[in-house]
């Protein structure tokens, strides 16, 4: 039986059933056509055959019969959506590494758009962060080797390497005309997915940066700081922010949402057949003792950051504020291949905010709309979002939504989101949004 490890990028239980089938007279005709689709595929399979012996025998120079088969299957997978693909084993060892929350490189999310190398974020003390690295920036070259053509998983082999070591990257701004080179030591990438402080006297603030195996611990022992540091009767409540966090693991994901509410339904899973459904409900114990919270989103947040927003939005427990959050509303389950040690990276179901609402391609609506002043020598047309993302998986007709604003000011003085965050919690601020009005919501127990 093959393990598989379930993200949001970003688990269900695997390996292979053996079923007996008894076939009725009513199903002779369909069991035909399956039969012939089958045949079908044979041929196809044939026709990938007689290519690779080709190409193999005549190609102009001898190729590498793994590279070739790597090859078609990282093809195979790019035709289906862009968050599928193939893991060579030094990747899958790199994925592993990234999502424990230690790993060495430069600190930088990238994604693939329209064939070009696009920054996600940088994380923050990193040496991304430090050379001015910004989301939306274009990676050129590494080391002087254009990145056209290559796949993401190729881009990010280029991005990492051992400490100390140095690597070159060509950045395109999109607010200039002309491509600048910034030489970057590598290091040992520490994430520390959660950061945590009092704010004034009276507030907490939690920001995650992404969500690995160490972010529901940190969370914990974030609120319990805060809680050392500020009496219970003083403190105005939580800011949670999620803005520009790329997401990762589910389970992650549904621990730190549970430990804001008390019960109910996080996030629903739904597979290609109909009976493959998982329900995923808080174990109780708001570690907060109910105190008002707003999660702040924008459009760097995808993902797992979508499920924590969703589910704390639809059951109630938090106002959202910020702008339209990314839109992947899909779930990849990681599997080892144990015939080369590589794994797949294969998007198997979508999910569901408690409400039973998707946000695939649309992303989550902020309860309190909140635009940044942006700073003219910054991009301001905003994140594409995942409707923009060749191949994507559609999300409901005509609802589909792309662009949302991704920054946030250095400065917390000309953080408009945060101020209003602050400015609710404390009063100075009103909405009807806040605090949200609790209601009755489908799929409850």
């Amino acid at each position: 039986m093959k393990h598989k490890f379930s993200f949001i990028l970003l688990g269900a239980s695997a390996g292979a059933a053996m079923m007996l089938l008894t076939i009725q007279p009513h199903t002779i005709l369909a069991n035909a056509s399956a039969r012939g689709a089958a045949e079908n595929t044979y041929r196809e399979l044939n026709l990938f055959g007689e290519v690779f012996e080709l190409v193999r025998d005549d190609y102009v120079d001898k190729p590498n019969d793994n590279k070739l088969i790597e090859s078609a299957i990282t093809g195979m997978l790019a035709g289906l959506d862009p968050h599928s693909s193939y893991m060579d084993p030094k990747n899958f060892n790199d994925m592993r590494e990234e999502t424990s929350g230690e790993f060495g490189g430069l600190g930088i999310e990238v994604t693939m758009e329209g064939g070009l190398v696009k920054v996600v974020a940088p994380i923050d003390e990193t040496p991304a962060a430090k050379a001015g690295i910004l989301a939306s920036d274009l990676i050129v070259k590494v080391d002087d080797e254009s990145l056209q053509g290559m796949t993401l998983d190729q881009v990010v082999d280029k991005l990492r390497g051992p400490a100390n070591s140095k690597v070159k990257l060509t950045i395109m701004h999109k607010s200039q005309d002309h491509p600048i080179v910034v030489t970057l030591t590598r290091e040992v990438i520490h994430v520390h997915s959660v950061r945590s402080k009092v704010d004034g006297d009276d507030i907490g603030y939690i920001r995650i940066l992404q969500f690995t195996e160490q972010t529901n611990d940190g969370l914990r022992q974030a609120i319990a700081e805060i809680a050392r540091k500020v009496r219970n009767d003083k403190l105005k409540g939580y800011v949670l922010d999620l803005r520009n966090n790329p997401g990762g693991l589910l389970d992650e994901a549904i621990s730190v949402t549970s430990a804001f509410i008390q019960r109910g339904e996080i996030v629903s899973t739904r597979g290609r057949n109909p009976e493959d459904v998982q329900r995923f409900t808080a174990k109780g114990g708001d570690l907060t003792k109910g105190k008002p919270l707003i999660v702040l989103i924008n459009g760097g947040s995808a993902s797992a950051s979508e499920i924590v927003a969703g589910a704390l939005q639809d059951q109630k427990r938090a106002t959202i504020v910020g702008t339209r959050s990314f839109g992947k509303g899909s779930v990849q389950t990681i599997i080892p291949l144990g015939a080369n040690g590589g794994a797949l990276r294969l998007t198997t179901e979508r999910y569901y905010t408690p409400s039973g609402r998707s946000i695939q391609a649309k992303g989550i609506e902020p309860d309190i709309e909140v635009l940044q002043d942006v700073p003219g020598d910054v991009e301001t047309s905003g994140s594409t979002g995942e409707a923009s993302l060749r191949g994507h998986l559609k999300g409901d007709a005509g609802k589909e939504q792309t662009g949302s604003q991704y920054y946030v000011p250095s400065d917390e003085k000309k953080d408009k989101a945060l101020i209003m965050a602050e400015g609710l919690l404390r009063s100075t601020q009103m909405s009807s949004a806040f605090p949200p009005k609790v209601k009755n919501l489908p799929n409850q127990n």
